[in-house]
């Protein structure tokens, strides 16, 4: 799937930044960005494979994820713990990253008929 090799390609990029990092920073808040990028992944291959409504509140915890991750790499930009080219390569990436997940949400909304009351509403 492009989304998981795209998010796999994003934290590729993340690792050497996080292991150059100082210690503090690295066990603190690049412990929690490497944490929503490994809980991101693990949820999109679920997401793969579950059906229906599964596979769009999976989505949407993805893209939870996904707030966070920029909301955590801003921190690290205004704390000086990336440079900003850093940031920027990673900040671009994190937001391609969210309009495909957003992307596959939405078409997946679009054919998912509603329901109101437990009934299909046609």
């Amino acid at each position: 799937m492009p989304v998981i090799e795209h998010t796999k390609k994003v934290y590729t990029l993340w690792l050497p930044i996080r292991r150059n990092i100082p210690r503090d920073e690295r066990f603190g808040i690049g412990k929690r960005i490497d944490e929503l990028f490994l809980t991101a992944l693990e949820q999109l291959r679920e997401a793969s494979y579950a059906a229906g409504n599964g596979k769009i509140v999976l989505l949407g915890k993805v893209l939870q994820n996904i707030d966070l991750l920029r909301f955590f790499l801003q921190i690290t930009w205004e704390c000086k713990i990336l440079e900003q080219k850093q940031y920027l390569v990673l900040a671009e990436e994190v937001e391609s990253l969210g309009k495909m997940v957003g992307g596959w949400r939405k078409g997946l909304l679009a054919k998912t008929p509603p329901f109101v009351g437990g009934e299909r509403k046609e």
